[in-house]
């Protein structure tokens, strides 16, 4: 079921994410593990957020497991990943996971790069 919470928004269970995918959620348990997409534990539970998913294809949306991957370069963790991309930055302006959403991967990724020097 479905759940709102700040600072994420919409966040879907597994099950629900591997609906959406039509897929099994043995793999959507491998997109978290390979990271390609991220979840939050809520309740001991795992949820997505849906803004990380494409609204016309069933994926992540544009960018992420690129953009996941070069945090973890960065050493961040996954947690670190989460609060960066749900807090505000006014140099986007709005949130990093926003700007995702909005196919502006390229603004994304350099302030991303820059985390790390």
């Amino acid at each position: 079921m479905a759940i709102e919470q700040d600072p994420y928004g919409t966040l879907l269970n597994l099950p629900e994410v591997a609906e959406r995918f039509g897929i099994p959620v043995t793999s959507v348990r491998q997109l978290l593990k390979d990271g390609k997409l991220l979840a939050v534990r809520v309740d001991g539970v795992l949820y997505v957020p849906e803004i990380l998913l494409a609204t016309d294809e069933p994926e992540p949306v544009k960018g992420l497991p690129g953009l996941i991957m070069l945090l973890r370069d960065g050493r961040f963790s996954e947690e670190e990943i989460l609060r960066w991309m749900f807090t505000t930055d006014d140099s986007l302006p709005g949130r990093p996971a926003d700007a995702l959403a909005e196919n502006r991967m390229t603004e994304v990724r350099r302030r991303a790069q820059a985390l790390g020097f």
